[in-house]
């Protein structure tokens, strides 16, 4: 730094704002047969959904060596859509009041149309599998879900999920 000169030396002259004076604006003429221009309506700033992804490497590390034990397991199979979600929001209501970190959710695989890419969610094998994300997404208790993680396959692999619960 010691050896590098300016190319040139600029001199910036700065003038007090009493100084300066203010230019009016042009006024345009008005035209009897102009047309309205529709104004420009401003574009909302798009809604932040809320954060679900808050868990470090480590969490990842441990879900994908099995290395997770859960606190509360909560088995949804034979019952129906309506049946699941309501003991879904009585577990995670439980797991919260009792400060239980994670829960594993056990919903059933989904069918192979499901996986495929086909319709999802109409009622039958694999319908709660299908909803259950959206389900927590939107849920009374999502701001105090901090992640949504599949489970490890001694678990139950594609057929359950980890919620992990914020502190």
């Amino acid at each position: 730094m010691a050896t590098v000169k300016p190319l040139v030396a600029a001199r910036v002259v700065i003038q007090p704002a009493a100084v300066r004076e203010a230019k009016p604006k042009p006024v345009a003429p008005k035209l009897a047969n102009a047309k309205k221009v529709p104004q420009a309506k401003a574009i909302p700033a798009p809604i932040k959904p809320p954060v679900q992804n808050t868990l470090d490497s480590t969490w990842d590390r441990r879900i994908h060596k099995g290395a997770i034990v859960p606190d509360i397991s909560v088995d949804l199979h034979e019952t129906n859509l309506s049946g699941a979600y309501a003991r879904l929001d009585n577990a995670l209501e439980q797991a919260i009041h009792q400060k239980l970190r994670v829960v594993l959710l056990v919903t059933g695989k989904p069918r192979e149309h499901d996986r495929a890419g086909g319709p999802s969610g109409q009622g039958g094998r694999g319908a709660i599998a299908a909803v259950v994300r959206d389900w927590l997404a939107s849920s009374r208790h999502a701001s105090s879900i901090s992640a949504v993680r599949n489970a490890h396959p001694r678990h139950g692999g594609a057929g359950a999920l980890y919620i992990v619960l914020k502190r």
